[in-house]
Protein backbone atom coordinates (compact mmCIF):
# COMPACT_ATOMS: atom_id res chain seq x y z
CA UNK A 1 0.00 0.00 0.00
CA UNK A 2 1.50 3.36 -1.01
CA UNK A 3 2.41 5.81 1.74
CA UNK A 4 0.53 8.76 0.24
CA UNK A 5 -2.61 6.70 -0.15
CA UNK A 6 -2.29 5.26 3.36
CA UNK A 7 -2.48 8.75 4.77
CA UNK A 8 -5.93 9.05 3.20
CA UNK A 9 -7.13 5.66 4.48
CA UNK A 10 -10.41 5.97 6.33
CA UNK A 11 -11.38 2.35 6.93
CA UNK A 12 -12.64 0.51 9.99
CA UNK A 13 -10.48 1.06 13.04
CA UNK A 14 -9.59 4.65 12.22
CA UNK A 15 -10.15 7.28 14.86
CA UNK A 16 -9.23 10.92 14.57
CA UNK A 17 -6.60 12.20 16.98
CA UNK A 18 -7.72 14.83 19.50
CA UNK A 19 -6.94 18.45 18.80
CA UNK A 20 -3.53 19.67 20.05
CA UNK A 21 -3.62 20.14 23.80
CA UNK A 22 -6.88 18.19 24.18
CA UNK A 23 -6.41 15.13 26.46
CA UNK A 24 -7.55 11.66 25.41
CA UNK A 25 -10.59 10.18 27.15
CA UNK A 26 -9.52 8.14 30.18
CA UNK A 27 -10.65 4.82 28.69
CA UNK A 28 -8.88 5.47 25.39
CA UNK A 29 -5.76 6.64 27.19
CA UNK A 30 -5.68 3.46 29.30
CA UNK A 31 -6.19 1.32 26.21
CA UNK A 32 -3.38 3.13 24.43
CA UNK A 33 -1.06 2.71 27.41
CA UNK A 34 -1.86 -1.01 27.59
CA UNK A 35 -1.20 -1.44 23.86
CA UNK A 36 2.07 0.45 24.11
CA UNK A 37 3.10 -1.62 27.13
CA UNK A 38 2.30 -4.88 25.34
CA UNK A 39 4.13 -3.72 22.23
CA UNK A 40 7.17 -2.72 24.30
CA UNK A 41 7.24 -6.10 26.06
CA UNK A 42 6.87 -7.89 22.74
CA UNK A 43 9.61 -5.82 21.14
CA UNK A 44 11.99 -6.48 24.02
CA UNK A 45 11.26 -10.19 23.86
CA UNK A 46 12.10 -10.18 20.14
CA UNK A 47 15.30 -8.21 20.81
CA UNK A 48 16.37 -10.77 23.43
CA UNK A 49 15.75 -13.60 20.95
CA UNK A 50 17.79 -11.79 18.31
CA UNK A 51 20.65 -11.14 20.74
CA UNK A 52 20.69 -14.80 21.85
CA UNK A 53 20.63 -16.03 18.22
CA UNK A 54 23.60 -13.88 17.27
CA UNK A 55 25.75 -14.32 20.39
CA UNK A 56 24.82 -17.92 21.32
CA UNK A 57 24.39 -16.65 24.87
CA UNK A 58 21.27 -16.95 27.07
CA UNK A 59 18.26 -14.78 27.87
CA UNK A 60 19.74 -13.45 31.11
CA UNK A 61 22.87 -12.21 29.35
CA UNK A 62 20.75 -10.74 26.56
CA UNK A 63 18.56 -8.79 28.99
CA UNK A 64 21.61 -7.48 30.82
CA UNK A 65 23.40 -6.16 27.73
CA UNK A 66 20.23 -4.79 26.11
CA UNK A 67 19.04 -3.02 29.26
CA UNK A 68 22.52 -1.56 29.72
CA UNK A 69 22.39 -0.15 26.19
CA UNK A 70 18.88 1.33 26.32
CA UNK A 71 17.49 -1.72 24.43
CA UNK A 72 19.40 -0.79 21.28
CA UNK A 73 20.39 -4.08 19.62
CA UNK A 74 23.46 -2.95 17.68
CA UNK A 75 24.96 -1.10 20.66
CA UNK A 76 24.33 -4.12 22.88
CA UNK A 77 26.06 -6.38 20.35
CA UNK A 78 28.99 -3.97 20.08
CA UNK A 79 29.27 -3.95 23.86
CA UNK A 80 29.19 -7.75 23.98
CA UNK A 81 31.71 -8.46 21.26
CA UNK A 82 34.17 -5.58 21.55
CA UNK A 83 36.93 -6.04 24.16
CA UNK A 84 37.45 -3.18 26.66
CA UNK A 85 39.87 -0.41 25.64
CA UNK A 86 43.24 0.07 27.34
CA UNK A 87 41.83 3.05 29.28
CA UNK A 88 38.83 1.04 30.48
CA UNK A 89 41.07 -1.82 31.66
CA UNK A 90 43.36 0.63 33.47
CA UNK A 91 40.37 2.24 35.16
CA UNK A 92 39.05 -1.14 36.35
CA UNK A 93 42.49 -2.22 37.60
CA UNK A 94 42.91 1.05 39.49
CA UNK A 95 39.62 0.36 41.23
CA UNK A 96 41.02 -2.96 42.38
CA UNK A 97 38.72 -5.11 40.27
CA UNK A 98 39.77 -7.98 38.05
CA UNK A 99 38.70 -7.39 34.44
CA UNK A 100 36.76 -10.25 32.91
CA UNK A 101 37.60 -11.52 29.44
CA UNK A 102 34.74 -11.01 27.01
CA UNK A 103 32.72 -14.07 26.06
CA UNK A 104 33.43 -15.53 22.64
CA UNK A 105 30.49 -17.40 21.09
CA UNK A 106 31.05 -20.59 19.18
CA UNK A 107 29.25 -19.20 16.12
CA UNK A 108 28.24 -15.62 15.44
CA UNK A 109 26.88 -13.55 12.58
CA UNK A 110 28.67 -10.31 11.74
CA UNK A 111 25.93 -7.88 10.76
CA UNK A 112 28.47 -5.43 9.34
CA UNK A 113 29.52 -7.91 6.67
CA UNK A 114 27.62 -9.34 3.72
CA UNK A 115 27.66 -12.82 5.25
CA UNK A 116 29.67 -15.04 7.55
CA UNK A 117 31.08 -17.45 5.03
CA UNK A 118 33.18 -20.56 4.88
CA UNK A 119 35.75 -21.20 2.19
CA UNK A 120 33.09 -22.42 -0.26
CA UNK A 121 30.92 -19.33 0.11
CA UNK A 122 28.18 -20.84 2.28
CA UNK A 123 27.48 -19.26 5.65
CA UNK A 124 28.02 -21.24 8.84
CA UNK A 125 24.26 -21.04 9.47
CA UNK A 126 23.66 -22.42 5.96
CA UNK A 127 25.97 -25.37 6.63
CA UNK A 128 24.12 -26.16 9.83
CA UNK A 129 20.77 -26.07 8.00
CA UNK A 130 22.06 -28.30 5.21
CA UNK A 131 22.20 -31.10 7.75
CA UNK A 132 18.52 -30.61 8.61
CA UNK A 133 16.12 -31.01 5.70
CA UNK A 134 13.10 -31.28 7.97
CA UNK A 135 12.28 -27.55 7.98
CA UNK A 136 12.61 -24.25 6.14
CA UNK A 137 11.74 -20.61 6.84
CA UNK A 138 10.06 -17.89 4.79
CA UNK A 139 9.96 -14.12 5.30
CA UNK A 140 7.45 -11.85 3.53
CA UNK A 141 7.83 -8.08 3.85
CA UNK A 142 6.60 -4.91 2.16
CA UNK A 143 9.77 -2.80 2.46
CA UNK A 144 8.10 0.51 1.46
CA UNK A 145 10.42 1.54 -1.35
CA UNK A 146 7.99 4.28 -2.35
CA UNK A 147 8.95 6.21 0.78
CA UNK A 148 12.15 8.00 -0.31
CA UNK A 149 12.97 9.14 3.23
CA UNK A 150 16.06 7.33 4.56
CA UNK A 151 15.63 4.88 1.68
CA UNK A 152 19.16 3.43 1.72
CA UNK A 153 19.37 3.32 5.53
CA UNK A 154 16.08 1.47 5.68
CA UNK A 155 17.09 -0.90 2.86
CA UNK A 156 20.30 -1.71 4.72
CA UNK A 157 18.16 -2.38 7.78
CA UNK A 158 16.11 -4.88 5.76
CA UNK A 159 19.31 -6.62 4.66
CA UNK A 160 20.46 -6.77 8.28
CA UNK A 161 17.24 -8.47 9.32
CA UNK A 162 17.51 -10.97 6.46
CA UNK A 163 21.10 -11.74 7.49
CA UNK A 164 19.98 -12.07 11.10
CA UNK A 165 17.07 -14.45 10.56
CA UNK A 166 18.66 -16.24 7.61
CA UNK A 167 15.37 -17.33 5.98
CA UNK A 168 15.49 -19.80 3.11
CA UNK A 169 12.95 -17.81 1.08
CA UNK A 170 12.18 -14.07 1.11
CA UNK A 171 9.16 -12.38 -0.47
CA UNK A 172 9.59 -8.61 -0.87
CA UNK A 173 7.05 -6.03 -2.00
CA UNK A 174 7.51 -2.37 -2.95
CA UNK A 175 11.05 -2.99 -4.17
CA UNK A 176 12.49 -0.13 -6.25
CA UNK A 177 15.48 -0.26 -8.69
CA UNK A 178 18.01 1.19 -6.16
CA UNK A 179 17.24 -1.78 -3.89
CA UNK A 180 18.46 -4.37 -6.40
CA UNK A 181 22.15 -3.43 -6.29
CA UNK A 182 22.09 -3.40 -2.51
CA UNK A 183 20.36 -6.79 -2.35
CA UNK A 184 22.95 -8.34 -4.67
CA UNK A 185 25.82 -6.79 -2.72
CA UNK A 186 24.69 -7.45 0.85
CA UNK A 187 22.78 -10.69 0.29
CA UNK A 188 25.10 -12.41 -2.16
CA UNK A 189 24.12 -15.83 -0.82
CA UNK A 190 20.62 -15.37 -2.30
CA UNK A 191 19.34 -15.60 -5.85
CA UNK A 192 17.24 -12.49 -6.52
CA UNK A 193 14.25 -12.81 -8.87
CA UNK A 194 12.47 -9.47 -9.48
CA UNK A 195 8.88 -9.22 -10.68
CA UNK A 196 9.77 -6.17 -12.79
CA UNK A 197 12.61 -3.69 -13.23
CA UNK A 198 10.71 -0.41 -13.50
CA UNK A 199 8.77 1.67 -11.01
CA UNK A 200 8.18 -0.54 -7.99
CA UNK A 201 7.72 -4.28 -7.91
CA UNK A 202 8.00 -7.54 -5.98
CA UNK A 203 11.02 -9.82 -5.67
CA UNK A 204 11.69 -13.34 -4.40
CA UNK A 205 15.04 -14.22 -2.82
CA UNK A 206 16.15 -17.86 -2.64
CA UNK A 207 19.05 -19.02 -0.49
CA UNK A 208 21.54 -20.56 -2.91
CA UNK A 209 22.78 -23.25 -0.53
CA UNK A 210 19.30 -24.55 0.29
CA UNK A 211 16.87 -23.74 -2.52
CA UNK A 212 17.18 -24.82 -6.15
CA UNK A 213 15.33 -22.64 -8.66
CA UNK A 214 13.50 -24.73 -11.28
CA UNK A 215 11.60 -22.04 -13.20
CA UNK A 216 9.76 -18.76 -12.72
CA UNK A 217 7.12 -16.64 -14.44
CA UNK A 218 5.30 -13.34 -14.07
CA UNK A 219 1.51 -13.33 -14.39
CA UNK A 220 0.03 -9.87 -15.13
CA UNK A 221 -3.10 -8.55 -13.49
CA UNK A 222 -4.93 -7.31 -16.61
CA UNK A 223 -6.92 -4.45 -15.03
CA UNK A 224 -4.45 -3.13 -12.45
CA UNK A 225 -3.83 0.62 -12.32
CA UNK A 226 -0.93 0.25 -9.88
CA UNK A 227 1.60 -1.91 -11.78
CA UNK A 228 0.69 -5.05 -9.83
CA UNK A 229 1.30 -8.67 -10.91
CA UNK A 230 1.87 -12.17 -9.55
CA UNK A 231 5.44 -13.49 -9.34
CA UNK A 232 5.66 -17.30 -9.36
CA UNK A 233 8.74 -19.48 -8.81
CA UNK A 234 9.04 -23.26 -8.71
CA UNK A 235 11.80 -24.55 -6.45
CA UNK A 236 13.17 -27.66 -4.84
CA UNK A 237 13.90 -27.61 -1.10
CA UNK A 238 14.10 -30.24 1.63
CA UNK A 239 13.59 -32.96 -0.97
CA UNK A 240 10.23 -31.64 -2.20
CA UNK A 241 8.98 -29.28 -4.90
CA UNK A 242 7.34 -26.01 -3.90
CA UNK A 243 5.48 -23.42 -5.91
CA UNK A 244 6.08 -20.01 -4.33
CA UNK A 245 4.03 -16.93 -5.17
CA UNK A 246 4.12 -13.32 -4.06
CA UNK A 247 2.18 -10.21 -4.98
CA UNK A 248 1.24 -6.74 -3.81
CA UNK A 249 -2.50 -6.51 -4.36
CA UNK A 250 -4.18 -3.23 -5.27
CA UNK A 251 -4.12 -0.66 -2.46
CA UNK A 252 -6.72 1.44 -0.59
CA UNK A 253 -10.41 0.96 0.14
CA UNK A 254 -11.52 2.55 -3.11
CA UNK A 255 -9.81 -0.22 -5.13
CA UNK A 256 -11.51 -3.06 -3.27
CA UNK A 257 -13.15 -4.51 -6.38
CA UNK A 258 -9.83 -4.72 -8.26
CA UNK A 259 -8.10 -6.20 -5.22
CA UNK A 260 -10.70 -8.97 -4.93
CA UNK A 261 -10.32 -9.73 -8.67
CA UNK A 262 -6.56 -10.06 -8.15
CA UNK A 263 -7.09 -12.34 -5.16
CA UNK A 264 -9.32 -14.57 -7.31
CA UNK A 265 -6.52 -14.83 -9.90
CA UNK A 266 -4.08 -15.82 -7.14
CA UNK A 267 -6.40 -18.48 -5.67
CA UNK A 268 -7.21 -19.89 -9.10
CA UNK A 269 -3.51 -20.16 -9.93
CA UNK A 270 -2.80 -21.86 -6.60
CA UNK A 271 -5.44 -24.49 -7.36
CA UNK A 272 -4.16 -25.06 -10.89
CA UNK A 273 -0.76 -26.27 -9.70
CA UNK A 274 -0.23 -30.07 -9.74
CA UNK A 275 -1.59 -31.82 -6.65
CA UNK A 276 1.86 -33.21 -5.90
CA UNK A 277 3.22 -29.68 -5.36
CA UNK A 278 2.87 -27.62 -2.19
CA UNK A 279 1.90 -24.01 -2.98
CA UNK A 280 2.65 -21.03 -0.73
CA UNK A 281 1.45 -17.52 -1.50
CA UNK A 282 2.46 -14.50 0.59
CA UNK A 283 2.64 -10.75 0.35
CA UNK A 284 1.01 -7.43 1.06
CA UNK A 285 -2.57 -8.32 0.15
CA UNK A 286 -4.19 -5.10 1.45
CA UNK A 287 -7.14 -7.38 2.23
CA UNK A 288 -9.92 -6.67 4.67
CA UNK A 289 -11.59 -9.72 6.24
CA UNK A 290 -14.91 -8.61 4.75
CA UNK A 291 -13.42 -8.90 1.25
CA UNK A 292 -12.38 -12.52 1.82
CA UNK A 293 -15.82 -13.24 3.28
CA UNK A 294 -17.39 -11.71 0.16
CA UNK A 295 -15.76 -14.51 -1.85
CA UNK A 296 -17.42 -17.07 0.39
CA UNK A 297 -14.15 -17.58 2.30
CA UNK A 298 -11.10 -19.37 0.90
CA UNK A 299 -11.33 -22.53 -1.23
CA UNK A 300 -11.48 -25.69 0.89
CA UNK A 301 -7.95 -26.78 -0.04
CA UNK A 302 -6.31 -23.40 0.74
CA UNK A 303 -5.66 -22.23 4.30
CA UNK A 304 -4.66 -18.92 5.87
CA UNK A 305 -1.44 -19.80 7.73
CA UNK A 306 -2.09 -17.33 10.56
CA UNK A 307 -5.53 -18.85 11.15
CA UNK A 308 -4.13 -22.39 10.92
CA UNK A 309 -1.64 -21.52 13.68
CA UNK A 310 -4.51 -20.53 15.98
CA UNK A 311 -4.60 -16.77 15.21
CA UNK A 312 -1.63 -15.83 17.43
CA UNK A 313 -2.27 -12.34 18.79
CA UNK A 314 1.39 -11.27 18.79
CA UNK A 315 1.48 -11.28 14.97
CA UNK A 316 -2.11 -10.30 14.16
CA UNK A 317 -1.36 -6.76 12.95
CA UNK A 318 1.26 -6.24 10.25
CA UNK A 319 0.38 -2.60 9.54
CA UNK A 320 -0.10 -0.49 12.64
CA UNK A 321 0.03 3.31 12.73
CA UNK A 322 -0.15 3.19 16.54
CA UNK A 323 3.14 1.31 16.97
CA UNK A 324 4.85 2.29 13.71
CA UNK A 325 5.59 6.01 13.36
CA UNK A 326 7.10 5.97 9.85
CA UNK A 327 4.07 7.64 8.27
CA UNK A 328 3.43 10.12 11.10
CA UNK A 329 -0.21 9.29 10.45
CA UNK A 330 -2.87 11.52 12.01
CA UNK A 331 -5.12 8.51 12.56
CA UNK A 332 -4.99 5.18 14.37
CA UNK A 333 -5.36 2.12 12.22
CA UNK A 334 -4.02 -1.42 12.50
CA UNK A 335 -4.87 -4.42 10.41
CA UNK A 336 -3.59 -7.64 8.85
CA UNK A 337 -2.64 -6.57 5.35
CA UNK A 338 0.24 -9.05 5.03
CA UNK A 339 -0.85 -12.68 4.75
CA UNK A 340 0.38 -16.18 3.90
CA UNK A 341 -1.78 -18.82 2.19
CA UNK A 342 -0.91 -22.52 1.93
CA UNK A 343 -2.25 -25.16 -0.43
CA UNK A 344 -0.85 -28.48 0.81
CA UNK A 345 0.30 -31.14 -1.62
CA UNK A 346 -1.26 -34.57 -1.90
CA UNK A 347 0.26 -37.21 0.37
CA UNK A 348 2.88 -38.33 -2.17
CA UNK A 349 4.16 -34.74 -2.46
CA UNK A 350 5.37 -34.55 1.14
CA UNK A 351 3.72 -32.76 4.04
CA UNK A 352 4.52 -29.08 4.69
CA UNK A 353 3.12 -27.78 7.97
CA UNK A 354 3.57 -24.27 9.47
CA UNK A 355 5.19 -24.30 12.92
CA UNK A 356 5.39 -20.67 13.99
CA UNK A 357 4.93 -17.08 12.88
CA UNK A 358 6.57 -13.89 14.15
CA UNK A 359 6.80 -10.21 13.27
CA UNK A 360 10.08 -8.76 11.99
CA UNK A 361 11.37 -5.18 11.85
CA UNK A 362 10.05 -3.97 15.21
CA UNK A 363 13.11 -1.91 16.16
CA UNK A 364 13.93 1.58 14.94
CA UNK A 365 17.17 2.04 13.02
CA UNK A 366 19.88 4.60 13.82
CA UNK A 367 18.14 7.00 11.40
CA UNK A 368 15.22 7.10 13.84
CA UNK A 369 12.77 5.20 11.63
CA UNK A 370 11.66 1.59 11.22
CA UNK A 371 12.85 -0.32 8.12
CA UNK A 372 9.30 -0.11 6.74
CA UNK A 373 5.80 1.03 7.64
CA UNK A 374 4.90 -2.69 7.55
CA UNK A 375 6.18 -5.35 9.91
CA UNK A 376 7.60 -8.39 8.14
CA UNK A 377 6.13 -11.88 8.68
CA UNK A 378 8.58 -14.71 9.39
CA UNK A 379 7.11 -18.21 9.19
CA UNK A 380 8.78 -21.55 9.88
CA UNK A 381 7.57 -24.72 8.20
CA UNK A 382 8.35 -28.36 8.95
CA UNK A 383 8.59 -30.97 6.20
CA UNK A 384 7.67 -34.65 6.37
CA UNK A 385 8.47 -36.82 3.36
Amino acid sequence: MEAAERRQEDGVGVSQCPKPGEPLPVEEQQQQEEEESLHLAKRRKVLCCEFVAITCSDTEVAQSFLAGNDWHLQRALDSYFEPPTVKEVAKVETAGEVPQAPKVPAICIDLTDNATTSSDGASSADLKQQEDDSSFSLLTWNIDGLDVGNLIDRARGVCTYVTLYNPDVVFLQEVVPPHLGLLHKRLGNYTVIPGNLDGYFTAILLKKSRVKLLKHEIIPFPTTSMMRNLLVVHVSICGIELCLMTSHLESTKTHSRERVKQLQIVLKRMQEEPESTTVIFGGDTNLRDSEVARLGKLPANIVDVWELLGKPEHCRYTWDTISNSNLNAAYKFKTRFDRLYLRPAAAEGGCVRPQSMDLVGLEKLDCGRFPSDHWGLLCRFCVTL
